[in-house]
């Protein structure tokens, strides 16, 4: 088995949209493919280092089950859109019933403070933010940006904002650096 660098285990956040923020939660899915959400407790860390709840909620390994059932959809539905071909029709039925739950909504402690998000079902309705993302960039312009990070063994999906469009990595200080570092060595060795 190959060993997974520490660094690698951390959450990903360089996609510019929580949806694909979500489906970064595997890596390099084109050679190891390990997951991040490893255990229950990962779920919740990733809920709250996405900035979606103030604090981790606690699933079962039922709900995590659910939520990666979700995530391995939306990869689908992404690269099905990237490909211009069909959607499977039961995974565009799992991101449309879960984003009929109730979101998340916004809560304000004090005028001029930073506003938190609550839900009463929390696990819910942090997959319907994620899903109705889902939707608004499947059904949107903004699908034209996505790309995949031409890392190799990065498969992070992301959203392209640069002017011209044409940017090649999903953050130039990780697989940018990494693969420009390689290709210089090549060349001092040749």
């Amino acid at each position: 088995m190959v060993d997974i660098h520490p660094s690698d285990w951390k959450f990903r956040f360089r996609s510019g949209r929580l949806c694909l923020d979500f489906i970064a939660t595997v890596g390099d899915r084109d050679h190891m493919a390990f997951d991040r959400w490893q255990s229950e407790a990962d779920f919740g860390r990733w809920c709250m280092a996405a900035g979606l709840l103030p604090h981790t909620i606690t699933v079962t390994s039922v709900e995590l089950d659910g939520a990666r059932r979700l995530r391995e959809a939306l990869y689908r539905l992404v690269l099905a859109a990237l490909a211009q071909s069909e959607p499977d029709p039961a995974d565009l039925a799992l991101l449309n019933s879960a984003a009929r739950a109730a979101p998340l909504v916004p809560q304000l402690a004090a005028i001029g403070g930073p506003s938190r998000w609550e839900s009463d079902t929390p696990y819910d309705a942090v997959l319907a933010m994620v899903t109705r993302d889902a939707i608004e960039l499947l059904s949107g312009e903004m699908m034209g940006r996505v790309r995949k990070c031409a890392d190799d063994h990065c498969s992070v999906l992301f959203l392209d904002l640069s002017r011209a469009g044409r940017r090649r990595w999903c953050a130039m200080n990780g697989c940018g650096n990494k693969v420009k570092k390689a290709a210089y060595r090549k060349r001092l060795r040749a």
